[in-house]
């Protein structure tokens, strides 16, 4: 019980401060909002400045427990003596009783359900792996730390530091209960939305179909930010349109503005909350003829206030404001474009045969994209007809926009920013018949409950069991034996505790709960640092890798003070070079210290084409395009007649051609396409390969059964230099000898 008295402690100290600088900020700037909606708005615009607050202290090293109690209750010291904590404002009028029987019922049977679930251990792929992985990294370092091996760490933050903030007191369970909170405040967002602007019946109806989606109540008992980012959105629609109704409520522009910025750092994708914002304000001023720079100014000025930090952070520490993306246009050497481009390549169709699939498998199937939102939302087009209304065009614009960034990951949980407005929609035209909309709601209610679910969903499917973890929640079982009974991972993470010293790396192409353990894990995918340490060691195991492809370009002896090497094709290949060496009759020429390499694209990595290693190689890590080049620029002019590229055999469309700088400074052809011949393959790859993997200061590597060559790994073992640890689930902690 003291374990679960922590874990409520943690998220409920994380929603009470955050719900405190709320109200002291909509109060400050003399928003005026009814008593009910005062709250909702408030827990939001609260998040957004406890998350900025708990940035700073990560930035100056402050990220502790003690921190976190002092700050937290001295903010709620301050809102008490500001009279913050009492109610103000009218109260909106009662709602109809069978409609507040209605929703005070399914809310509530719900609310226990998914309480439960928040509070039991967390075991969520994402949870447990880099949402909480680099949380308790920051708790452990008190504060942020350059990550360069991850790319999900350069991703915003904002419900992150949240979770920090709960994590600190609570662990996991208290981050995951944090995210729920989030899941109950958006339905009470969108009723109180509805009960302002006049359609409450519409409002208990759609607020109901989106907290009893499966997808809703999975993704929102868990540590992930999905649910927190769709409230966002739908907090900042909300104060755009009390603003827009009465212009005069200039306060609002403050928390508008803040909590627009504030989807920016809960998740690049929510961006749109911020042009969304302005667009309304603009609008509404332009029609009604008032001042427009004016507002857009403090609209855009309170935005940046949650962006900038963010985007400065990544400026500074990897190279790119919006790390890992738009790499292209900001080159670094952390992560390597032909991954980012198959990643992303994959979040658009997942592993669907034709995106005619994509409706039942959001809807009902609930296994190849990540979750369902249950099948009443197959009637999501009857939303459609709310175009006859006000309410409804201004509902249906805001799902759009926010279904704008869907197609880059078309997985379920990705919908849930736009479904707000698609639910809202829907009860517009179903609330027309209360009837209709009662048999709606029943309807989706008992297709959501997890035992119902499993009737016409897909058995992979991701939601909640059937089975409610009360024991777990309450930590009558213990949370270490039943996470290791339920998710390998974890067992994982235990396994590399147990072997790894403190300061060791592991590899991996799997992952582990990286939240679990206090050892870094570096995942294959997830840098360029990962995938080149991958690279290395599929050397040895794909026959067209190793540099047995030998390509040597002719020309006339002559005094030269750079060489290149052009690509000139254009092809989905990438070109690599294992080694670039240069020849002057049979004598190769001694590379100098004051010799300048240079590479394009990944100048970063052009040494490895001169390292004299049988397994290492520049890559282009992007499709060859006709700019490519190698060079070598000497410190003084060399004499030489041929170039020897050490090459693999996995480029079969490059085209190459070899240039020189001549004494003068003119660039000059010196040979065409190459003469190519074939070598054996060199012996004793594998142990060649482990060592430049140690000198990557990575000494431990964890291989499941189903990964590539892990059957190669364990039965020549001895061969690779390689010390299995340990066993968990067909996953191998092996120790580089």
């Amino acid at each position: 019980m003291p374990q679960a008295l922590s874990i409520v402690f943690g998220a409920g100290f994380t929603v009470v401060v955050s719900l405190a600088l709320g109200r002291l900020l909509l109060r400050s700037f003399k928003a005026r909002l009814y008593r009910q909606e005062e709250n909702v708005l408030a827990f939001v615009s609260g998040a957004a400045c406890l998350s900025l607050l708990t940035f700073f202290l990560c930035t100056v090293g402050a990220a502790r427990k003690g921190v976190f109690l002092a700050v937290g209750v001295t903010l709620l010291a301050i809102a008490v003596w500001r009279g913050a904590h009492r109610a103000t404002g009218e109260s909106f009028a009662p709602l109809p009783p069978l409609w507040r029987w209605l929703f005070r019922s399914i809310f509530a049977i719900f609310f226990v359900l998914y309480f439960i679930n928040a509070m039991a251990p967390e075991m969520s792929a994402d949870g447990v792996a880099y949402h909480l992985g680099v949380v308790s990294r920051y708790l452990r370092a008190h504060g942020f730390e350059r990550i360069t091996t991850n790319m999900y760490a350069s991703l915003s933050e904002g419900i992150e530091l949240l979770f920090l903030f709960a994590f600190a007191f609570g662990r996991h369970s208290a981050a995951a209960l944090t995210h729920f909170a989030f899941l109950v405040t958006l339905p009470l967002a969108m009723l109180s939305y509805a009960r302002r602007f006049g359609f409450p019946a519409a409002g208990v109806c759609a607020a109901l179909l989106v907290f009893v989606s499966p997808v809703a109540g999975m993704d929102g008992t868990v540590a992930y930010n999905d649910i927190a980012t769709a409230c966002i959105v739908f907090t900042v629609f909300y104060l755009a349109q009390i603003w827009a109704s009465d212009e005069s409520n200039s306060g609002l522009l403050v928390p508008l503005g803040l909590v627009a910025g504030f989807g920016y750092a809960a998740k690049y994708t929510a961006f749109l909350a911020v042009p969304y914002a302005l667009g309304i304000v603009a609008w509404k001023s332009i029609r009604g003829g008032q001042p427009v720079v004016k507002r857009i100014l403090v609209v855009t000025a309170w935005a940046a206030i949650m962006i900038a930090p963010w985007m400065i952070k990544n400026a500074v520490w990897l190279g790119n404001p919006v790390s890992p993306f738009l790499s292209e246009f900001f080159p670094n050497p952390y992560i390597h474009l032909s991954v980012l481009k198959d990643y992303t390549e994959y979040l658009r169709h997942y592993d669907l045969t034709s995106n005619r699939e994509i409706p039942l498998e959001v809807t009902v199937r609930g296994a190849l994209l990540c979750g369902l939102l249950g099948p009443i939302f197959l009637l999501a087009p009857i939303g459609l007809l709310a175009l006859r209304w006000p309410a409804g065009r201004t509902l249906l614009l805001a799902a759009m926009v926010f279904l704008i960034p869907f197609p880059a990951n078309i997985g379920t949980r990705f919908l849930l920013p736009a479904l707000p407005f698609v639910a809202l929609s829907m009860g517009l035209v179903v609330a027309q018949s209360s009837a209709a909309a009662l048999a709606l709601v029943l309807a989706h209610a008992v297709l959501s409950w997890p035992s119902v679910i499993g009737m016409y969903s897909d058995p992979r499917a991701w939601r909640l069991e059937n089975k409610i973890p009360i024991r777990q929640a309450l930590r009558i079982e213990s949370e270490e034996s039943y996470v290791n009974f339920k998710m390998a991972s974890y067992g994982m993470a235990r396994l590399i505790e147990h072997y790894v010293p403190p300061g060791g790396r592991v590899f991996t192409w799997g992952g582990a709960a990286e939240s679990y353990t206090p050892r870094e894990i570096v995942i294959a995918y997830q840098s360029a640092f990962g995938s080149s340490i991958g690279d290395l060691l599929w050397t040895p195991l794909v026959r067209e890798v190793p540099a047995t492809w030998l390509l040597r370009f002719h020309y006339p002896a002559q005094r030269l003070r750079q060489i290149r090497v052009v690509q000139t094709a254009t092809a989905a290949d990438q070109w690599s070079v294992s080694e670039f060496r240069i020849y002057n009759g049979t004598a190769e020429l001694a590379r100098a210290a004051n010799w300048k390499l240079r590479a394009r694209p990944n100048p970063w990595d052009v040494q490895l084409a001169f390292d004299n290693s049988p397994v290492t190689r520049w890559r282009s890590w992007q499709a060859i395009t006709p700019d490519m080049s190698l060079s070598v620029e000497f410190g003084t002019p060399e004499i030489s007649d041929s170039v020897l590229l050490e090459c693999s055999h996995d480029q079969y469309k490059i085209q190459l051609k070899l240039e020189g700088m001549d004494e003068s400074g003119k660039w000059i052809a010196l040979a065409g396409a190459p003469e190519a011949t074939d070598i054996p393959e060199p012996l004793g790859l594998r142990r060649a390969v482990v060592e430049e993997v140690k000198a990557r200061d990575i000494h431990y590597m964890l291989v499941l059964d189903t990964d590539f060559g892990a059957a190669d790994f364990q039965n020549r073992s001895n061969v690779w230099g390689i010390t299995m640890l340990g066993d968990h689930r067909g996953a191998k902690l092996y120790h580089l000898d």
